[in-house]
């Protein structure tokens, strides 16, 4: 599913206009982003979290120049789902 299905959808199913949809959802994807690059976890009960995920500093290679090169830490963004999404999700797709 697009962004603009999923605005589309939620339109319909609330009878607010979609540029108000879309906004909304932009909102709230700008919120997490700033959250999760300030260091901050977003938890959404019944659904799941957001958060920073710290990566360990690791050696790689460049396969072209065939030289070793050492990969520094730093945070991805991860997201957690609830068990009861989890939980949703086995028992529709059984």
């Amino acid at each position: 599913m697009t962004k603009a299905e999923l605005v589309s959808k939620i339109a319909e199913k609330t009878g607010v206009e979609k540029l108000t949809t879309l906004t909304i959802i932009e909102s709230m994807m700008n919120e997490i982003k700033s959250s999760i690059s300030e260091n901050e976890a977003v938890f959404l009960r019944g659904f799941g979290t957001f958060k920073p995920k710290k990566r360990a500093q690791k050696t790689g290679r460049n396969i072209k120049k065939n030289t070793t090169i050492i990969i520094p830490q730093h945070y991805i963004p991860a997201f957690k789902p609830a068990k009861v999404f989890v939980e949703k999700v086995k028992q529709n797709l059984n």
